[in-house]
């Protein structure tokens, strides 16, 4: 095989911070107690197994406690239309729960495992396709991010995935501004475009490919690695890696055997496989979910074995100049 292929990991580390907008006041403390339980579990099978991964992290998660929380937040907060979008409005109606809205532990936890990088999911939890925000409201929320990283842990952030995939892309070229050097894309299926007009038929689309191919296409990751000058490298995501279902041990088997076969591929055709999905997706089964992971990472060593697949972060994908030499790539 000429081409080197590639298995890159993405993950949204957010908490409440990435749902506070959908629970309400009404939250399960076990539910991300469990998940940081998981997550240093998580970093020991990755180091385990050779595993490079970006860890896209909410920057509200760096501080300590809520005066440092109110120390890094920007002048600038979203205006957005519907003000339960604000993460900073949620906080002032119902407080903040150290657990659940704090985790730099975890993040130092995240910096000393091997290949494992750090990147952003925006300071607030952003959104960048609601109504009522401003490029300039992004920009400062990207700045405060990069702020709070670089005085709690002396890095600079070079990978950022915007939340709840909202990629407005007309706001790549802030990224580069602010030092985003990769930002992670959506794939390119129908139902994953435009995701803040949600519909039923979408939603449904994507559950049912997680298990079966359901359009053109849908048997071939995307691997359409692009950048446009003066804007970022967009890494398109090929799976979103959906939580553990207790009940259905077939649904169980088959959303794993279209993950392996996808990576089988891939590593057969010298493409890039980007798997995400979130810490907090092992809050309710996280022992289930790690055996799965295991599952997942032993079927990467048969095809690093078999085919020289290479395991990636965002960051060191490029870096390595390996995929990017011999993939297709986009420059107006």
């Amino acid at each position: 095989m000429n081409q080197k292929s590639a298995f890159v990991i993405s993950l949204d580390f957010e908490l409440l911070w990435g749902v506070f907008d959908k629970v309400g006041p009404q939250i399960n403390r076990d539910y991300f107690l469990n998940t940081r339980a998981a997550i240093p579990n998580i970093l020991e099978l990755f180091e385990a197994f050779g595993i490079q991964a970006t860890w896209a992290t909410v920057g509200m998660l760096f501080a300590a406690n809520e005066e440092e929380w109110k120390q890094y937040q920007p002048a600038f907060k979203p205006s957005y239309r519907n003000s339960g979008f604000s993460a900073y409005e949620w906080a002032a109606k119902h407080g903040l729960d150290k657990d659940l809205h704090f985790a730099p532990e975890l993040i130092q936890q995240i910096l000393k495992t091997p290949g494992q990088e750090l990147g952003s999911h925006t300071f607030a939890h952003y959104y960048t396709l609601m109504r009522g925000q401003t490029p300039a409201q992004f920009r400062k929320d990207l700045q405060a991010a990069q702020l709070i990283a670089q005085d709690k842990f002396g890095i600079r952030m070079r990978s950022l995935v915007f939340p709840r995939n909202h990629i407005h892309e007309q706001y790549f070229s802030i990224c580069k501004e602010e030092g985003f050097d990769f930002v992670r894309g959506n794939p390119s299926q129908w139902y994953w475009q435009e995701t803040q007009h949600e519909s039923f038929l979408k939603k449904v689309s994507r559950t049912i490919d997680c298990f079966a191919p359901i359009s053109y296409g849908s048997l071939v990751p995307s691997t359409q690695v692009y950048q446009k000058e003066g804007e970022p490298w967009v890494i398109p995501a090929s799976r979103l890696w959906r939580p553990y279902s207790p009940n259905n041990s077939l649904i169980n088997k088959l959303r794993l055997q279209r993950i392996k076969q996808e990576m089988t591929h891939a590593a057969k055709t010298g493409q890039m496989y980007h798997l995400w999905w979130h810490p907090h997706n092992f809050g309710d089964y996280p022992q289930a979910c790690l055996h799965d992971l295991k599952l997942i990472l032993i079927h990467f060593q048969k095809l690093q074995e078999s085919y020289g697949m290479e395991s990636h972060s965002m960051e060191s994908l490029i870096e390595s100049h390996n995929f990017v030499q011999t993939h297709s790539i986009k420059t107006p």
